[in-house]
C-alpha cells in the first residue's frame, strides 16, 4: 500500500514538472519556431520585392540570380542563429564546430574552393554574363546561368556544358555579345576569265537589299588575293551582334544565286599536267608530280 502511494506521488510529481516545462520552455520552444517561420516568411517576401524591384531597374540579370538568393540565405542563418540564442543554446561553441568542419573542407576541396573565388571574381568584374554567347578554355556556347562554382553553357545543338569558374576566371574568354556590332568577312572566289567589277557590284547589290546588314561604318568589297585558280573578293560589313549568322547565311546563299544569273562563275581546283610528245614517257615521274602538286593545293586552301 505504501508502494502504490509512492507511485502515485512521482506519477503526480512527474505529471506536473512536464506541465511546469510545457508552460515555461515549450512555450519558449514554441514561440521561438513560430517567430521563426514568420521572420523567414518575411525574409523570403523582402526578397521576391527586392528582385523584382532590381528587374524593374534593369539591374544585370547575372547579378540578382546569384545576390538575391545568397542574400535570402545569410538572412535565414543570422535569425536562425538568434533563435538559438533566444532559446539559451550556446551558439559559440557551434560557431567553433562550424568554422573547423570547414576548414577540413576547404583543405579538402581546394579545387572547389578555386572554383568558388572564380564566381566571385565573375559576379563582381562580369567578363560575361548571363545571354552572352562566349568562347572560353575551348568551349563555345550561350550563357545559361552563373553559379558560384560553375558557369552553364548552352551550344548551338542544345547541349549543356559546365565550366568551373576556376578555370573561367583564369582563361582567355571571348565575349561575342559585349558590343553591340559584329564585323564579319566573306571570301568569294571568281573565276579569271569573269568581270571582278561587275561581281563586285552584285555583292554590293545583296547586301544593299538586306536591313541587317548595317551602312555605318559603310561595307567593304575588294579583291584580296589572285589566287592559283581564282580571284578572291572579300567582303567586309557590320551587323549587330544578335544578327551576325542570320545576315552570314543570307549572304552565302543570296551571292551564289546573284553570281549563277549573271553568269560569273566559281571555279573548282585546277590541275594541268603537261606530257612530253618526244622521248620515253616517265609514268612514276608524272604521277609524283601530279601528286606533289594536289597536296600543295590541298595545303594551301586549308591555309586560307
Amino acid at each position: 500500500m505504501n508502494f502504490l502511494l509512492s507511485v502515485d506521488v512521482d506519477f503526480a510529481q512527474l505529471l506536473t514538472n512536464i506541465g511546469n516545462w510545457l508552460v515555461t520552455e515549450g512555450l519558449k520552444i514554441v514561440l521561438a519556431l513560430v517567430i521563426f517561420a514568420i521572420y523567414c516568411a518575411i525574409i523570403k517576401a523582402i526578397c521576391k520585392k527586392l528582385d523584382k524591384k532590381l528587374q524593374k531597374k534593369n539591374v544585370d540579370l547575372t547579378l540578382r540570380k546569384v545576390s538575391v538568393p545568397w542574400l535570402k540565405r545569410i538572412l535565414i542563418l543570422l535569425g536562425f542563429v538568434c533563435v538559438l540564442t533566444y532559446l539559451g543554446i550556446e551558439t559559440s561553441a557551434i560557431a567553433a564546430a562550424i568554422t573547423s568542419i570547414g576548414l577540413t573542407i576547404g583543405l579538402a576541396l581546394q579545387g572547389s574552393l578555386a572554383n568558388f573565388a572564380g564566381g566571385v571574381i565573375i559576379v563582381v568584374m562580369r567578363p560575361y554574363k548571363i545571354g552572352d554567347f562566349i568562347e572560353c578554355d575551348g568551349q563555345s556556347g550561350t550563357v545559361e546561368d552563373i553559379k558560384l562554382f560553375y558557369t552553364y553553357l548552352r551550344t548551338s545543338d542544345n547541349k549543356v556544358i559546365v565550366i568551373p569558374n576556376g578555370v573561367a576566371g583564369n582563361s582567355v574568354v571571348t565575349n561575342y555579345n559585349v558590343k553591340d556590332t559584329r564585323r564579319n568577312d566573306i571570301l568569294f572566289s571568281i573565276s579569271y576569265d569573269c568581270d571582278f567589277e561587275k561581281a563586285k557590284i552584285l555583292i554590293k547589290e545583296c547586301m544593299d537589299k538586306n536591313e541587317l546588314i548595317l551602312q555605318d561604318p559603310a561595307p567593304f568589297i575588294n579583291i584580296k588575293e589572285h589566287a592559283d585558280n581564282a580571284i578572291v573578293i572579300l567582303a567586309r560589313y557590320f551587323t549587330k551582334s544578335d544578327d551576325f549568322w542570320a545576315a552570314h547565311w543570307y549572304m552565302m546563299e543570296a551571292v551564289k544565286k546573284t553570281f549563277d544569273e549573271n553568269g560569273i562563275t566559281i571555279p573548282y581546283p585546277q590541275l594541268d599536267v603537261h606530257i612530253k610528245k618526244d622521248g620515253d614517257i616517265d609514268e612514276a615521274k608524272i604521277a609524283q608530280e601530279v601528286t606533289e602538286q594536289a597536296n600543295k593545293q590541298n595545303k594551301k586552301k586549308n591555309k586560307d
